[in-house]
């Protein structure tokens, strides 16, 4: 059985033309991303732990 997935796009994805994003999904132990215009073209998954630090990263360098 196929659990279908969550996926999120950013809030700030609907800013300027709205089509330069990715989407995650948050799975058990891992987070999903694809490009959100064109999702076909296949998803890398990445453990939680480096997402986590991922995130904090583009957080602190923010303006």
């Amino acid at each position: 059985m196929t659990v279908p997935i969550d996926w999120q796009k950013s809030s700030y994805s609907e800013g300027g033309d709205g089509n330069t994003c990715v989407e995650i999904a948050p799975l058990a132990t891992r987070v999903a991303i694809r490009d959100s215009k064109d999702p076909s073209q296949g998803t890398v998954t990445i453990p939680l732990e480096a997402f986590t630090a991922l995130v904090r990263s583009f957080r602190t360098a923010a303006p």
